[in-house]
């Protein structure tokens, strides 16, 4: 006889509607579904795996609680929302997460109606949950508004700043903090669990309004002392005193990986008429799936690999990462300057300085999810005579701008910006793309912008930014690996503001800035077909420009070509800016600045965004023989595969 199979839940669940039509009973099983179809997605497109497990139960329970997309669903950062997406009318496209075409490895305004709001870097939800909260109000709307924020997120200073204005405004908000690792979260189990359910019921909210009303009529000093007494005993029992100093009635601890405690509290609170509110939810990043709960950082984000086995399944890489190599740069520096210290803003290991921290602890300061405190922290640092490299990723540092303007560069302390991530960074799309940097760090006063064009090069930069001491230094390079290059033991200083000639020409000239260097060389085999003889050159610096090879570039040839991975207004502004006052564009001087293109490129392999970004040296080439208005042939070698 033979055992029926039940008919996968998951099946017929395509959006919340969906969800919220399955019986109570049914929602473990289901995110037991739910869980395996993740590490089935992921394992074939790779993505931010721990994060998403930790999340299941907490997703299905805010879909079944809630009205979706009615009620404002708003996630921080957004590397956890791979079962919202599958959710949320996207299971049949999340094959193609993160990939060229494909959806997004974030939540998306454009992609869904389930996306309010479209996130990427963390500690914004409260901010733009309390948004749509007010914005309700003055439309007069009912909706509710939920922001899940984690932990992490709930280092940075945006954060707190979120807080104390919801708590002033009163506007009804929900916010739940996903607490996958506070030490400070008290044991959760049955005993919080009732309390949470206690603390958000209609009765128990009933009463205490009714004593705040009484504590009303009390003379002033007797109010207060009432209610603070409330406040912190109820604070001594549950840990929420400071969410309630903030003006925020605090709810939890509570499992989140437990239905049956999740649901009923979230319904007492969907139900609250007013005042923000803060649900408090433990749960375990990589939850339900073996290899990812035994090594959390590990599964945070993923390539392809085996699911019965966890396996990464292996790359063969040409070279170490520019993230190792700067790394290792700066130990070797370290160890002859002791001077040298690190700063991260949670990235450790995504910036290579894990491996600094392990050599130099007393040197090394990861200060959490605040590039805002790092910048700064970094200037009190120079100004007191040490070296501080932050490393921090190009898309962050844009975050901590005013402080680098104000505290650093105004002041031309010496901090040493290590710039991971410059550039396109393929997967994870735009939000993530290191676009701006060139730009806004040339225009300050006094700075010195270096890009690596490849791992050597980054080599040596490190090396010039430990001998900067009279005010700031950067220098950029890109997620990936290096060309294989055989390295030298520790880097040699350059030579501030000076480039080089890699290749001598005549009628063009492709000056490069960082590692699109390789594609300007190959550019010039192209032309070479074409009768075209090209000079390649690599400028090493954004800020001092190279003017003496500004110069004999622009005089030398009819076609100047300047290449760089980063927006326009950046390196080919500046030359553009010399060469105008040099008098050089009344000459005759074709120039093409090369750039990336004035929109936010989407998700694609790292070589098909520049392909698409007209940065590879099919593009590069073509530049070159439009300028001389052979378009035909211009045409043609776009073609070239």
């Amino acid at each position: 006889m033979s055992i029926p199979t039940k008919t996968p839940l998951l099946e017929g669940v395509t959006v919340p509607s969906d969800l919220r039509a399955l019986p109570r009973s049914e929602l473990r099983r289901f995110a037991d579904e739910l869980r395996n179809e993740l590490v089935d997605v992921v394992s074939v497109t790779g993505g931010h795996l721990g994060s998403s497990l930790g999340v299941v139960e907490l997703t299905v329970a805010l879909h079944y609680v809630f009205d979706t997309p009615r009620d404002k669903l708003i996630w921080d950062v957004g590397h956890q929302t791979y079962p919202h997406k599958i959710l949320t009318g996207r299971r049949s496209r999340m094959r193609t997460l993160r990939q060229g075409g494909g959806i997004s490895g974030f939540t998306k305004r454009a992609e869904s109606e389930f996306d309010p709001f479209g996130a990427a870097h963390s500690s914004t939800s409260i901010s733009a949950g309390l948004g749509f909260a007010v914005a309700r109000d003055l439309k007069g709307d009912s909706n509710n508004v939920v922001c899940v924020i984690g932990d992490g997120a709930m280092s940075a200073g945006m954060a707190y700043e979120a807080l104390n204005n919801a708590g002033a405004a009163e506007s009804r908000l929900i916010v739940v903090l996903n607490d996958n690792d506070m030490s400070i979260a008290p044991p959760v189990g049955a005993l919080s669990a009732y309390l949470a359910r206690l603390v958000s019921s209609r009765p128990y909210r009933g009463i205490r309004s009714l004593a705040k009303r009484v504590a009303h009529h009390l003379p002033r000093p007797l109010e207060i002392g009432a209610r603070r007494v409330e406040e912190y005993a109820r604070g001594m029992v549950t840990g929420g005193t400071l969410f309630e100093e903030l003006g925020f009635y605090y709810v939890g601890p509570i499992d989140g990986h437990n239905l049956d405690h999740l649901i009923p509290v979230l319904e007492n609170v969907r139900d609250m008429r007013n005042g923000p509110i803060l649900v408090h939810v433990v749960t375990k990043k990589g939850k339900g799936y073996a290899p990812a709960e035994a090594s959390a950082d590990k599964y945070h984000g993923v390539g392809k690999f085996n699911v019965l086995t966890g396996e990464m399944k292996k790359s063969n890489p040409k070279g170490p990462t520019y993230t190792r190599v700067f790394a290792d740069a700066l130990i070797a520096e370290a160890r002859k300057d002791k001077r040298i210290v690190a700063i991260t803003a949670a990235m450790p290991a995504g910036t290579g300085l894990d491996h600094f921290a392990k050599e130099f602890p007393d040197r090394s300061f990861d200060v959490g999810i605040a590039e805002q405190h790092a910048v700064t922290f970094a200037a009190g640092l120079a100004a007191e005579g040490l070296k501080p490299f932050c490393a921090i990723y190009s898309t962050f540092l844009q975050r901590a701008y005013d402080q680098v303007v104000h505290d650093v560069a105004l002041q031309s302390l010496p901090v040493r910006f290590a710039i991971d991530r410059a550039g396109l960074v393929g997967a994870d799309g735009a939000t993530h793309a290191g676009a701006f940097d060139v730009t806004y760090l040339s225009t300050l006063p006094g700075f010195v912008v270096m890009a690596a064009a490849d791992e050597v090069e980054l080599m040596h930069m490190v090396a010039t930014c430990a001998t900067i001491d009279d005010g700031p230094s950067a220098v950029r390079y890109p997620r990936g690996e290096g060309a294989g290059l055989q390295r030298p033991l520790a880097g040699s200083p350059l030579e501030v503001g000076k480039g080089r000639i890699l290749r001598e020409g005549n009628s063009i000239a492709i000056l490069s800035l960082g590692t699109r260097l390789p594609e300007a060389l190959l550019a010039a085999e192209r032309l070479s077909v074409y009768g075209l003889s090209a000079t390649v050159a690599d400028a090493r610096f954004a800020k001092p420009l190279d003017r003496d090879l500004v110069r004999r570039l622009a005089r030398e040839h009819e076609v100047l070509l300047t290449v760089e991975e980063s927006a326009v207004g950046g390196f080919g502004s500046h030359v553009m800016q010399f060469l105008a006052w040099e008098g050089r564009l009344d000459k005759g001087l074709k120039i093409r600045p090369m750039v990336l293109p004035d929109r936010f490129q989407n998700q694609d392999t790292p070589e098909r965004m520049y392909a698409e970004a007209g940065l590879d040296a099919n593009s590069i080439a073509a530049a070159a023989l439009s300028a001389l208005g052979r378009d035909e042939e211009a045409a043609a070698v776009s073609q070239i595969a």
